[in-house]
């Protein structure tokens, strides 16, 4: 009788999945809400960081706080996340027998469909989205995550934190005043519907697609190599090392990116352009040690939470949204575009930085709460459902083998 062929084990029941990952990405959607609000914010000049240069007051304090926890910090915690669920995908595959070219093509497809919905999103909403330069890192890496060495991985890190570093030098340079920028993305101040979509689209490519993957290509590796060690799946074999990376991953983070942000709030003005270069090298490396920090504190909220007899309602709710996370980023992006840019609307501009940051942080609640109806209802996130149908196709009931 000849054995049947693996059958490919599905998403990961909810009750099955590792606590700690969810809560990251349950808090790492926080951090991406209020690191992409402020650039909704027009009608100011734009200066370090797309921060405006006219900051005082309260958003002086917004502005250092989000640059040294959030700026920089959010995407690189999204693309470790993202390189450890790939390789959680990967072994939950091979654990059932599926090969690794089998697996390294489930990965290219799905990324393949990321990259469709990613610039769905950029053209109709946002045109900084990342999922469309996730779902491009995972075809052209998923041999590297599903079958590469521990070791190529690593230098892949290594790389991606350089190229991450030279990438923001450049970026950090405020626009020459002669330009007269009011918005660190034209799109935003642009108020006919149709011209703000063709910006979007150019913004996207080079912004969303190019700038963004060349910036959290190490952010995955990484993830991929914490995950083969199940550093989030098992964080109580793994405390010690957890502490060390919080405490240390953090604390660089706010030290790296000092520099930065005392510029971004105006605190340090008219700096060298080579300072202010050398600031955002900085401020990148800082993001990459953030991330992980971020990470490796989440593994130990897990630990923490797993000595109770069940999860509290913050606790679950952070679950919920993780679990969800492409819809909650996705939802993010509805609200925003609903409420500030020009072409909506406007209530981007002139805006202050807090109120806009109140914004962010209000969205992050409704969408939290929304979440976590879902997960009491049993109901997946839509976009994730989506994602799901277009990689897998309709679920089929597999069929013997012959004979």
């Amino acid at each position: 009788m000849t054995a049947l062929p693996p059958v490919d084990p599905g998403a990961t029941p909810p009750s099955a999945r590792a606590l700690a990952p969810d809560l990251a990405r349950g808090f790492m959607l926080l951090l991406i809400a209020l690191a992409n609000v402020h650039v909704y914010v027009y009608g100011h000049p734009v200066g370090v960081r797309g921060y405006p240069v006219d900051v005082d007051g309260v958003d002086r304090l917004v502005v250092m706080l989000q640059v040294l926890l959030v700026d920089g910090r959010a995407y690189p915690l999204f693309g470790l996340l993202f390189g450890y669920g790939i390789v959680q995908l990967a072994s939950r595959r091979g654990a059932v027998g599926l090969p690794a070219p089998a697996v390294t093509s489930l990965v290219r497809r799905r990324g393949g469909w990321m990259i469709v919905i990613g610039a769905a999103h950029g053209l109709l909403l946002w045109a900084g989205d990342i999922v469309g330069a996730y779902g491009l890192l995972a075809v052209l890496m998923a041999g590297l995550l599903v079958g590469g060495s521990d070791r190529a991985l690593i230098g892949t890190a290594a790389v991606g934190a350089l190229v991450t570093a030279l990438v923001y030098s450049a970026a950090s340079l405020p626009p020459p005043p002669a330009e007269g920028m009011e918005s660190m993305l034209p799109s935003m101040a642009t108020e006919n519907p149709l011209h703000a979509a063709l910006i979007r689209a150019i913004e996207w490519v080079g912004i969303g697609l190019v700038a963004a993957g060349l910036t959290v290509f190490g952010a995955v590796a990484i993830g991929a190599w914490a995950a083969r060690r199940q550093l989030l799946d098992d964080p109580q074999k793994h405390r010690v090392l957890l502490v060390r990376m919080a405490v240390a991953g953090i604390g660089t983070a706010v030290v790296l990116g000092l520099p930065l942000s005392l510029m971004a709030a105006q605190l340090w003005t008219a700096p060298p352009l080579e300072v202010i270069m050398l600031a955002g090298g900085l401020h990148a490396l800082g993001g990459y040690a953030g991330g992980m920090g971020y990470a490796a504190l989440f593994g130990l909220l897990a630990i923490r939470l797993a000595r109770r007899s069940g999860p509290g309602p913050v606790t679950y709710a952070l679950q919920a949204c993780g679990q969800r996370s492409l819809s909650c980023y996705l939802a993010q992006s509805v609200a925003f575009v609903a409420l500030l840019p020009a072409w909506t609307l406007g209530l981007g501009e002139d805006a202050h930085i807090w109120q806009a940051a109140l914004v962010g942080i209000g969205t992050w609640l409704v969408i939290l709460l929304v979440a976590t109806a879902s997960a009491r209802a049993a109901y997946r996130g839509p976009a994730e459902v989506l994602l799901r149908r277009l990689t897998y196709g309709p679920r089929r009931t597999p069929q013997p083998a012959p004979q």
